[in-house]
């Protein structure tokens, strides 16, 4: 599979990689690298930046809306998004993301995705909406 986030010249900057994709869920992954870092305090590591897990989960997001599309329609917007953040991720390590509809609408979808680290525990957990254009 070519990684679709390729298009989106914002998401490969970010290196996100999409790596499933259909009308039931999205995954990718997204590696941590020091330029999507906060600084730590001393002697601590680096951690992802708030906006690289707001931004891996709008780009995931949104291709999932993209493949729950209605005829017609050329494309998705994000309208709304809600991020609970739920523990650091470190640098080094590599973020996995799961993008589920919630419900798919005539105009707006509503999507969770779930930000886990390599040891499968929760970094960030979701909500969004997404119109269809």
């Amino acid at each position: 599979m070519t990684n679709p986030a390729d298009m989106v010249p914002f998401a490969k900057t970010l290196g996100i990689k999409i790596t499933k994709m259909d009308e039931d869920r999205v995954e990718a992954e997204l590696l941590v690298r020091p330029e999507i870092c906060t600084i730590s305090g001393p002697g601590q590591p680096k951690t992802i930046h708030g906006g690289a897990v707001m931004t891996f989960a709008d780009v995931v997001g949104a291709f999932a809306a993209y493949a729950n599309l209605p005829e017609g329609a050329k494309g998705t917007t994000t309208s709304e998004s809600k991020t609970n953040f739920l523990r650091p991720a470190a640098e080094g390590t590599t973020v996995h993301a799961i993008c589920e509809p919630v419900k798919v609408g005539r105009q707006i979808t509503v999507l969770q995705t779930k930000i886990s680290d390599e040891d499968g525990k929760l970094v960030a957990l979701v909500t969004q909406s997404q119109v269809a254009v």
